[in-house]
């Protein structure tokens, strides 16, 4: 009798497993869908829970979209007026959760600085915290976090559909003259300052800094940082746009035919 052949037949790495906690009195439901989207780029979301009063009328929301992201309700009574019970309940099933050794991760989806403790201490025990929510979320909540990612950056901007005939030019035009003026405005936003002094301590002896290391470096000193923010998919894109700043080397890798990007200030 031969003996059987295993093979596997999915990926041999390991995903990242991430619990994702939402504090339904802080966060919004019609970011949802593309926040999800965001999750998977650092790891899969094994448990999804949702913490709130569901049978309030500002719940109706989240009830609509709680079978169509296969996300647990975590039903959670206001027993007293001003008393936010909902956070008491999120952190301490965090505790829970992280004591049981089963995740890589957590996503803490809020815009409330009640939960900088508890992200704290997650990081603390060697855990990867993700945050999200508003930009107005407090400091030190979004200091509190590997990562922190503004909700108002993952909503698609509406594209202007230019096909068809019958739009009015003089809408068109003004519509292109408002993007222009967005991205503009964007760009003069960019913390330059700050961006700056980052890649100073991303440099080599050589005077460079490989992009993956600026980056790093970056989210390290601000959690928040994205080029998102400021009209640009990617890092790389931002660095290429900015070329009043930046220095760019497109580098081979040894043995490689994959490009590395160095950058340094532009003098």
């Amino acid at each position: 009798m031969k003996p059987k052949i295993i093979t596997k037949i999915e990926s041999e790495e390991a995903s990242v497993k991430l619990a994702v906690l939402i504090d339904a009195d802080n966060a919004q439901p019609s970011t949802f869908e593309y926040l999800l989207q965001e999750i998977a780029k650092f790891g899969e979301a094994t448990v999804k829970r949702i913490y709130g009063d569901f049978t309030s009328p500002q719940s109706g929301q989240w009830r609509a979209i709680l079978n169509k992201f296969a996300i647990k309700p975590m039903q959670q009574f206001a027993y007293t007026t001003g008393k936010n019970a909902t956070d008491s309940t999120m952190i301490i099933d965090a505790m829970d959760l992280m004591y049981t050794r089963r995740f890589d991760g957590f996503c803490l989806i809020s815009s409330d600085s009640d939960f900088t403790g508890i992200a704290t201490r997650i990081r603390e025990e060697g855990l990867l915290v993700y945050g999200f929510g508003r930009k107005t979320t407090p400091d030190s909540f979004k200091n509190a976090c590997h990562k922190f990612i503004e909700t108002e950056i993952l909503i698609p901007r509406p594209e202007i559909n230019t096909s068809i005939k019958s739009v009015d030019k003089t809408t068109q035009k003004n519509n292109k003259k408002d993007e222009s003026k967005d991205d503009h405005k964007q760009e003069n936003d960019l913390p330059v300052k700050f961006i700056l002094e980052a890649l100073d301590q991303s440099i080599d002896d050589d005077g460079w800094a490989q992009i993956g290391t600026f980056g790093s470096y970056l989210n390290k000193l601000k959690p928040e940082f994205d080029s998102r923010q400021y009209g640009h998919k990617k890092l790389s894109d931002l660095i290429r746009a900015r070329n009043d700043i930046f220095d760019i080397q497109e580098r081979k890798q040894h043995n490689s035919d994959a490009i590395t990007i160095y950058i340094k200030a532009k003098k």
